[in-house]
């Protein structure tokens, strides 16, 4: 069986711009299992403003590089409603994906 890909996505948004980035999030977040992602987490840096991290795990590979094209996408009816939000746009939006080198 293929071990699952942890998914992290960091980016900061405009100070401005935090509620209404805050409100698309909770669509955002309710859309993501319809891609397969599941543990879904959300974070802001308690150190560094208006930094945040999303963080969830995806079954392969593939669905890594779709959904960070997605979120990429200035076509997708809801991922790219924070484009403009973020600082530095879309390009800013950072994703990685990690295989766990061990289960604990």
């Amino acid at each position: 069986m293929t071990q699952s890909l942890q998914i992290f996505m960091e980016y900061r948004i405009k100070s401005q711009m935090v509620n209404e980035y805050e409100q698309a999030m909770e669509h955002i977040i309710a859309e993501l299992p319809n891609f397969e992602a599941s543990e879904i987490q959300w974070f802001v840096a308690t150190d560094q403003p208006h930094l945040y991290v999303e963080m969830f795990k995806v079954p392969t590979e593939a669905h890594y590089v779709a959904l960070k094209k997605l979120r990429r996408d200035e076509e997708h009816h809801l991922f790219s409603k924070i484009h403009s939000m973020v600082e530095g746009g879309k390009e800013k939006i950072h994703c990685w994906a990690f295989r766990a080198k061990k289960e604990v």
